[in-house]
């Protein structure tokens, strides 16, 4: 992954300094994984494919921060759609319980249900 440093500009309008590049200051770092994290609204479709979902005054979703669920049977959410803006690790730590919390709700249903969901590619 390419990178480049940055420094503080000169204050705008509103006061406040961006960032700017460094001249020259780029650099290559060897990585596995990059995770983009763009924008803090959620997707609006979301709400027009998953209606039903319960929302809080704020529009977020509503859902059990230990383990995801949401009140819909089967469905999980985690990250901005549940807290509102927040970090890249904040929403990955919210994927990594709802995937335990789903991986422990198949193994206690026997998966039951999931014949259903899976589509093969036969």
């Amino acid at each position: 992954m390419r990178c480049q440093r940055m420094a503080l500009g000169e204050p705008d309008a509103s006061g406040r300094r961006r960032p700017v590049p460094i001249e020259g200051s780029e650099f290559d770092m060897d990585v596995d994984t990059v995770v983009m994290a763009l924008g803090t609204r959620p997707n609006p479709l979301v709400f027009t494919d998953a209606a039903e979902l319960e929302r809080t005054r704020h529009g977020t979703v509503v859902a059990d921060l230990n383990t995801g669920r949401t009140r819909m049977e089967r469905v999980w959410a985690g990250g901005d759609i549940v807290t509102g803006a927040a970090t890249v690790i904040s929403a990955m730590g919210a994927g990594r319980i709802a995937a335990t919390d789903i991986d422990a709700y198949l193994k206690d249903n026997d998966g039951a249900w999931w014949p259903e969901m899976v589509r093969t590619a036969e």
